[in-house]
């Protein structure tokens, strides 16, 4: 490397660096006084976990829309109409929810078609800022994947949206490190784990991760018994490579040319004992991946019905890899 190119990468080094010393200093003031400002609302807790097995699936669908009906009145009766409108609507009778948690953010699973007899089943892990007050906008995703398969496939498919970890803020301290993947990981591995005892071993499973969820596939990867792992418009995984999250899966990646997510710096740093930033990008040559065409998307628009990316993610959910629009680096 030659002397002035040295300099500029340590000049971007160091820009990276102080963005991120900024973003830490602003995070540790603003979301400690947004968090204090919301009271906690209260919820009963879980309703006993069942095992998963079909003849338990609508018993687990029932005990739960009864549990988020009880949260809704307990957060109505505390003032909180919003939450008690979102809990409301996850105790409508045509909600499956394998489970749900309405204490503090919340929590839910929900499923998307016949799990039990399905061949084909998607698993959508969010990423930051989705909580139960935010959860209709990553229900819609979902929803719209399970529209499309079903157009492709009418018998045969199933999409779990899972919700199943405290996301963090996307202006926070949290969302520059991997703890709260870590703490999510294992979670994950044993929703994946359960479903491929109930659909059996020849059923096709595939993980799509969006942002901050790509970082906590990752950190699940390895034991992951998925068939298919996506990343979608990753800040990095915090593996250099494909070959390094260590998954038997096949491992995708997209980002559309509106996501913002491409200006964030690949990369990371060990700061104050922890580490901040992901590292090498999940759609450059250099990570592996098999890239995959997402057309215009922006950051929230990969599940947009009639879209590039949503018609390829169908595709890869239905094992139909030849038929992906892929991107060929130069």
């Amino acid at each position: 490397m030659r002397l002035g190119d040295a300099k500029k990468t340590d000049g971007r080094a160091g820009r990276l660096l102080r963005a991120l010393l900024a973003v830490l200093v602003v995070a540790a003031v603003v979301v400690p006084l947004v968090a204090a400002a919301r009271p906690d609302i209260p919820a009963p807790a879980p309703a006993p976990a069942l095992p998963l097995t079909a003849a338990t699936l609508e018993k687990t669908y029932e005990a739960n829309r009864a549990n988020a009906e009880l949260a809704s009145k307990m957060a109505r009766a505390h003032g909180d109409r919003h939450r008690a409108e979102a809990d409301r609507r996850l105790a409508a009778p045509d909600r499956h929810l394998l489970s749900y948690d309405g204490r503090g953010e919340g929590r839910a699973t929900e499923v998307f078609g016949d799990l039990a007899h399905a061949h084909r089943v998607a698993i959508l892990v969010p990423g930051s800022d989705t909580t139960l007050d935010t959860y209709e906008r990553f229900r819609a995703g979902a929803d719209a994947l399970h529209r499309r398969l079903t157009r492709e496939a009418p018998a045969g498919t199933a999409v779990v949206a899972w919700l199943g970890y405290t996301t963090p803020g996307t202006i926070s301290t949290t969302v520059l490190t991997p703890d709260r993947a870590d703490e999510a990981a294992p979670a994950l591995r044993d929703l994946v784990a359960g479903l491929r005892a109930l659909t059996g071993p020849d059923t096709g499973l595939s993980v799509l991760c969006h942002s901050y969820g790509t970082v906590v596939c990752a950190r699940a990867a390895d034991g992951l018994d998925a068939d298919d792992l996506v990343l979608l418009a990753s800040p990095g995984t915090g593996a250099d490579t494909a070959a390094g999250l260590d998954t038997r899966a096949r491992v995708w990646a997209a980002r559309g040319a509106d996501d913002w997510i491409a200006d964030v710096p690949h990369t990371s740093a060990h700061l104050f004992g922890t580490t901040i930033g992901f590292g090498t990008d999940p759609v450059s040559p250099a990570f592996g991946a098999r890239v995959f065409a997402a057309g215009d998307a922006g950051h929230s628009d990969y599940f947009t019905p009639g879209s590039v990316s949503l018609a390829n993610l169908a595709r890869i959910v239905l094992g139909e890899s030849t038929e992906v629009t892929r991107v060929r680096h130069p």
